[in-house]
C-alpha cells in the first residue's frame, strides 16, 4: 500500500493505492478521515479496470461504472446515499445492452426493459423488488402505461 498526500476542500486528505501480489494496482482514490471520498478506481488482477465512479462519505454516489476482466462494460447506474438508484444499465458478456432496470434503494422499483441485439423485447414492472406484471409486445404495453414513466 502507498499513500500521497495532497489537499481537497481545505482538508487534509490521501491518495491512498492498494496493489495485488502482482504488482498490478488494485484500487486508487481519496481518503479523508478514513473514508473513501471523490473519484476511485478498481481493477482486476489482470490490470484492466473493474469499476470507477465516486464516493461521498465512504458512500457510493453519483454514476459508476462496472467492467468485465476482459475490459467490456458490465452494467453502469446511480448511487444514492450508497444505495443503487435510478436507472442502470446491464450488458451481456460482449458489451451490448441486456436490460435496464428502474432501481430505488438497491431494489428493482419500476420498470425493466429487455433487449435483444439492440432491440426491445419486453418489459417487466417491479415494486419494492417483486414483479407485478410483464409485457411482451409493444401495444400491450403502451395500452397499460404512460411512456412517460420511463424517464
Amino acid at each position: 500500500m502507498v499513500s500521497f498526500f495532497g489537499y481537497a476542500s481545505n482538508e487534509m486528505a490521501a491518495y491512498h493505492k492498494e496493489y495485488y501480489q502482482s504488482g498490478h494496482t488494485k484500487s486508487e482514490g481519496w481518503l479523508k478521515n478514513g473514508e473513501k471520498t471523490g473519484y476511485w478506481r478498481y481493477y482486476h488482477s489482470n490490470g484492466r479496470i473493474s469499476e470507477k465512479g465516486h464516493y461521498e462519505n465512504g458512500k457510493r454516489q453519483e454514476y459508476w461504472y462496472f467492467y468485465t476482466p476482459k475490459g467490456f462494460l458490465l452494467k453502469e447506474g446511480h448511487y444514492q446515499n450508497g444505495m443503487k438508484a435510478s436507472w442502470w444499465l446491464f450488458y451481456d458478456d460482449r458489451g451490448k445492452l441486456g436490460h435496464k432496470c428502474q432501481l430505488s434503494n438497491g431494489k428493482k422499483n419500476g420498470f425493466c426493459l429487455q433487449y435483444r441485439n439492440n432491440k426491445l423485447i419486453a418489459a417487466e414492472k417491479y415494486r419494492n423488488g417483486k414483479k407485478i406484471k410483464s409485457w411482451y409486445s409493444l401495444s400491450s404495453f403502451k395500452k397499460d402505461n404512460n411512456l412517460s414513466d420511463l424517464r
